[in-house]
């Protein structure tokens, strides 16, 4: 099965900027066919209300380890998560759930 064009330059977009994002603390989401949640993310991320994604990734990184795939922005039970897809270095693939608030792993599961 092949991605969707749209999302494969996503994907591939995201991975080149990555180590930059990860670098500079840019408040980049994952979402890039959908502005209004981009533009939602800067707007909390410059309130204080969530954390920047860079240091989302880094806690993560720190706490389960893996290599991320790919990030969704979205709300989720009231409040706003990060959803990562990683793969481990068993080679899994799983799905960590991370709140944008406080950057607490709330759940893995595998992909």
């Amino acid at each position: 099965m092949t991605a969707h064009p749209t999302r494969r330059r996503f994907l591939l977009a995201l991975a080149a900027a990555l180590p930059v994002l990860v670098a500079g603390g840019w408040p980049a989401v994952a979402r890039a066919d959908d502005d209004d949640d981009h533009e939602r993310a800067r707007r909390l991320l410059r309130s204080g209300e969530i954390r920047p994604l860079s240091e989302i990734l880094s806690s993560v990184e720190r706490s389960v380890g893996g290599r991320v795939l790919d990030v969704d922005f979205e709300r989720d039970d009231g409040r706003y998560v990060y959803e990562l897809k990683m793969v481990m270095p068993s080679g899994r693939v799983r799905e960590v759930t991370v709140d944008a608030a406080t950057a607490r792993v709330i759940k893995i599961e595998d992909d």
